[in-house]
């Protein structure tokens, strides 16, 4: 889950972070009287789920409360990244006197949380060679030495690395707690007060986890009502999900093609979704299945994916998996078609699911006369035969 910038500071906030002062507008009078009322040079910041806003447009500078409306106005009839900026978070400009970027996410090859340091913060940081980097448990409360480790990392020294590393080690406690996928603040103004704040920030959860987070919840509303905004098409591919503990069934991507797709397989999705395009194909949904979903579920998604009048075939596509039983997928994806008083064999374009319980899948299909793919028949192949059908 993506948590605007507004969200993401009220979340630091309660972990005692320093942000600047500031408030939403949704109108120029707004920020007018948002900007008169802090009485200095303000920021104003479009609101939207998506990065790279300052070279987009999406951020504008105000040294008057006339200034601020104005710019108010064309951020709130600007499109930026195709997205619409209905809410602007207007704070006060920041003097720097230096700034830096940090980063926590989740190293795969460690298996750890890693956090990530530069003095080159702004909006180019991706160019810096010089990248500070620790290595923390996320199963473990932040370690005291952390935020020293980082700010020693970066060169600084007296009070400036003490209060730099205490912001450092309670973003980590934030990320941990938060059950965060990323945390990125970038930058972290050190102002001419020799004061640490955090101008901008960039946070995602996990998803998986947000039955923890029924707390925080509450204080990211704005982030929510983006949540709402997805299409009902996706939001209920979530509910089938969440209906059934078992497997992973309906975490799904709308477009607008004609070919619906269930696939997996160990992170294969991806390069089945890669070789679709290739292939001049139009897909109209990115869907992941597998970790054994129950015949309900893959029905359910079945039902939901065929009910889009665009999609015409029905791909079914996954690596060879032992986690996931042939039969299972089998039944759900037949039983689904059957439900909608529609023929499998006219509206299954592929299967391939190669795996545990195969026969007993195959045994299926072949009483609805479905033909399908085993193993020996790579997935590059397999999608090259939906051409032919369209």
């Amino acid at each position: 889950m993506k948590i605007l910038e507004i969200d993401a500071k009220t979340i630091l906030s309660k972990h005692s972070l320093p942000i600047p002062q500031g408030t939403v507008v949704t109108s120029p009078t707004e920020a007018f009287n948002a900007a008169d009322s802090l009485s200095r040079p303000v920021v104003l910041k479009a609101q939207i789920p998506s990065s790279g806003r300052m070279k987009a447009g999406g951020v504008k500078f105000a040294q008057t409360p006339d200034e601020a409306k104005s710019e108010a106005a064309v951020l709130l009839q600007t499109t930026i990244n195709n997205y619409s900026a209905n809410n602007i978070l207007l704070e006060e400009k920041l003097s720097i006197v230096s700034e830096i970027f940090l980063g926590i996410t989740y190293d795969t090859d460690s298996r750890t949380g890693v956090i990530l340091g530069s003095i080159s913060g702004g909006i180019d940081v991706e160019k810096s060679d010089n990248i500070a980097r620790a290595i923390f448990s996320p199963q473990l409360p932040a370690p005291d030495y952390i935020g020293r480790q980082i700010a020693i990392q970066l060169g600084y020294q007296g009070k400036d690395l003490l209060n730099l590393s205490r912001i450092i080690t309670l973003l980590v406690t934030c990320f941990i707690e938060s059950d965060a996928l990323l945390l990125e603040v970038n930058p972290i103004i050190l102002t001419s007060d020799r004061e640490w704040v955090i101008a901008d920030v960039h946070m995602e959860l996990d998803d998986d986890a947000l039955f923890r987070q029924k707390e925080l919840l509450k204080h990211v509303p704005y982030s929510n009502d983006m949540v709402l905004q997805t299409s009902d098409f996706e939001q209920l591919a979530k509910e089938i999900d969440s209906s059934d503990h078992r497997g992973v069934a309906g975490r799904l991507v709308a477009f607008d093609g004609d070919l619906g797709m269930l696939m997996g397989g160990g992170g294969a999705s991806m390069t089945i979704f890669d070789a679709v395009l290739n292939a001049g194909l139009n897909p109209a949904n990115y869907c992941e299945i597998g970790g054994n979903p129950s015949v309900n579920k893959v029905k359910e998604l079945t039902k939901l994916i065929l009910k889009q009048p665009s999609v015409d075939k029905l791909a079914v596509i996954m690596n060879v998996v032992s986690n996931t039983r042939t039969d299972l997928v089998a039944r759900g994806v037949i039983k689904g078609i059957v439900e909608l008083g529609l023929v499998p064999k006219d509206v299954i374009s592929v299967f391939r699911i190669p795996g545990s319980w195969e026969k007993e899948g195959y045994d299926i299909l072949d009483h609805y006369k479905v033909s399908y793919f085993g193993r020996e028949t790579s997935i590059d192949e397999v999608v090259d035969s939906i051409k032919c059908q369209f």
